[in-house]
């Protein structure tokens, strides 16, 4: 966001004070999204042509990269600390240099990502992995966790509104990253080799971030003091917390998996899971945190009459979103898995008929997360995710040894459903996020489609039924539109 976004345009000096200023309209946001979206779709088709190669490869190594990416992933929020978070709102003020911030968060972090990597060190020696699996996932935890040090340099990029450039590096470092890895597999690299693919992915993100937050004098690096390192330490730990929590109980259920089903059923999970929640974190990642979020403490802080109609209005289309990506995902999957993955995957055919419900729940849960943080509600915000901990840990502990595939599938689920109620209930008590008016167009639209499908999918062709099916929810979309 650059700093001039929300200024108000200058006027005469004696007229009455200027309103408050706009946020920046649907274009405005449209425009950045797609900057991230161009360098997103770039990566997920870069992932999506490496994982998909892998898995019809071997099903056990797929398994084997999905479980050393899920502790990864753990290492990087860690690594992160929840220092991304606060460092938009320092990176905003005007009293606060914006290099003293940015040194402080990067040698923080590398700090903690060392003593994360002896964690992993220590965790794959306690679970006896194999040697071969021992270094597989240090290595890909260590390639994933050095995205916390790039973040933190596009972090910066966000805030002063160059979406852009970080786009740019992360197409680049992608390309590179997974066109060695496709490349590794054609040649028939042996696994760790070809685990050097996210190591150098995260690299290049690392330098390319680096040289452009340096290069375009967004900001210079200073030399941290230990009261300022201090400083930050506190404001991130609460938000190290939330996000170690969401991603124990995003990841927890396929350690259990690996336990009870091998490797083979991590990858019947993961297959499915890639593909729902890939769905999710492109919202979740590239609108919400890094354009709506930044948009949302700016005027929280400014202006915050202006947030209600601004979330309201976020809410009812990501839900409008999420309901035909969730009907097609639900419907198609006995032709999607076997399609895109392979026959040997049926398994995940049932699985995704479950983990699709958890598209709507994240992103709503995402967005009313983010409003509590930008309202400073980020303690309480804390208490859902702990209790969505607890609840996920004690049912993989139970339901996961007696079924271990649909257990870890309702784990997800059900984890994601009580987390997600909490959230959009106080953000609804707080700002209104869902008006009655939207809720029953929604409604409306969800009925009439319910209402098309049954009378039609026996008498129809599969695909004419389906399509009749999500026609209400197109007109609805189309009248929203031409009335914003």
């Amino acid at each position: 966001m650059r700093a001039n976004d929300l200024q108000a345009p200058a006027g005469d000096q004696t007229a009455a004070p200027p309103s408050p200023p706009a946020p920046p309209g649907p274009p405005r946001i449209l425009k950045k999204f797609a900057y991230l979206l161009s360098a997103r779709w770039v990566r997920e088709a870069c992932q999506a042509a490496f994982f998909i190669y892998l898995a019809r490869v071997s099903a056990a190594t797929f398994g084997e990269f999905m479980l050393a990416l899920g502790l990864g992933s753990i290492i990087l929020l860690v690594g992160e600390f929840g220092l991304n978070l606060p460092l938009v709102t320092q990176l905003s003020r005007k009293d606060r240099s914006p290099g003293e911030a940015l040194s402080q968060v990067s040698l923080l972090k590398l700090a903690l990502l060392s003593l994360a990597l002896l964690g992993v060190v220590g965790f794959v020696q306690w679970q006896g992995y194999a040697p071969a699996l021992k270094r597989l996932v240090i290595l890909l935890s260590l390639g994933t966790g050095l995205d916390a040090l790039a973040n933190t340099f596009f972090v910066a990029l966000q805030v002063q509104g160059r979406q852009d450039l970080q786009g740019k590096v992360k197409a680049l470092a992608a390309a590179l990253g997974f066109g060695y890895g496709l490349m590794a597999l054609l040649l028939g690299a042996p696994p760790l080799m070809v685990a050097a693919f996210k190591l150098i992915e995260s690299l290049a993100n690392i330098a390319g971030g680096t040289a452009l937050v340096l290069r375009w004098g967004l900001f210079r690096l200073q030399r941290p003091s230990l009261t300022g390192l201090g400083n930050t330490m506190r404001l991130g730990l609460v938000f190290a917390l939330i996000e170690v929590s969401a991603i124990i109980y995003n990841k927890a259920n396929l350690f259990f998996l690996q336990k009870y089903a091998g490797a083979q059923g991590v990858a019947q999970y993961s297959v499915t899971w890639q593909m729902v929640d890939g769905i999710s974190s492109l919202v979740s990642n590239l609108l919400l945190q890094s354009i709506l979020y930044p948009l949302f403490v700016k005027l929280w802080q400014t202006d915050r009459s202006r947030v209600p109609q601004l979330a309201q209005n976020t809410a009812r289309w990501l839900l409008l979103a999420a309901l035909p990506v969730m009907f097609v995902l639900a419907l198609e999957s006995d032709r999607l898995i076997p399609l895109v993955y392979g026959s040997q995957y049926q398994e995940a055919v049932l699985l995704q008929k479950y983990l699709v419900v958890t598209v709507a729940f994240a992103f709503l849960h995402n967005l009313a997360a983010f409003l509590m943080i930008s309202m400073n509600r980020e303690r309480l915000l804390l208490v859902f995710y702990f209790a969505g901990l607890v609840f996920n840990l004690a049912w993989c502990s139970l339901a996961i040894p007696r079924s271990p595939l649909v257990a870890a599938a309702l784990a997800m689920v059900l984890t994601k459903g009580l987390v997600a109620l909490c959230t959009v209930s106080y953000a609804q008590r707080r700002l209104g996020l869902f008006p009655v008016g939207s809720v029953k167009q929604l409604g409306a639209a969800v009925s009439a489609g319910a209402a098309i499908f049954l009378l039609g999918h026996n008498h129809l062709p599969r695909e004419v039924a389906e399509a009749l099916a999500l026609a209400p929810l197109l007109v609805l979309a189309w009248y929203w539109w031409r009335n914003e």
